[in-house]
């Protein structure tokens, strides 16, 4: 249970010194729909994890594995 809690995409975020914010802008999203996928809220689509993936420049399995 503690895992579900644990969201890749905002650790990566943080290892890369990046902003959901500015994830948000490089995605032309609102920051709110970024908010949500790093709370678990919601998930992006496939698209936008792969958009995601590149603008980040890791490779998509960093942002869904699940350890």
């Amino acid at each position: 249970m503690a895992n579900k809690e644990l969201n890749r995409l905002k650790v990566v975020l943080a290892e890369r010194k990046k902003t959901g914010k500015w994830l948000a802008e490089q995605l032309g999203k609102d920051q709110t729909t970024v908010s949500k996928w790093c709370t678990n809220s919601s998930q992006p689509d496939l698209e936008n994890l792969i958009k995601m993936a590149k603008i980040l420049e890791v490779d998509v399995n960093e942002i869904l594995k699940n350890e």
